[in-house]
């Protein structure tokens, strides 16, 4: 599957590019919730939700005292700003 360029926004995606891009970084489709992907690293993990109008970034145990740090990123965004700033880590 060919991708747009990468500072292309995300919503100029097919949700088909956008689910291979995600499985490209590793991540894994939820079987049940298919908008819901989760993603292991080696010091991290976290769970991406596709919304409406964004993707959501859930990194657990991430924050100070074992919390969890949630994000959002607006579609609106090229695919190489969402994938640095999700990718890299809480």
């Amino acid at each position: 599957m060919s991708f747009l360029p990468s500072d292309t926004p995300l919503y100029n995606h097919s949700l088909p590019q956008i689910e291979q891009w995600l499985k490209n970084q590793g991540c894994q489709q939820d079987e049940t919730q298919r908008h819901c992907w989760h993603l292991q690293r080696p010091s991290w993990q976290a769970e991406l939700w596709l919304d409406i109008e964004q993707i959501i970034v859930r990194y657990t145990q991430s924050g100070e005292d074992g919390q969890d740090i949630q994000r959002s990123f607006k579609y609106s965004l090229s695919r190489e700003d969402i994938e640095q700033a999700v990718f890299s880590g809480p």
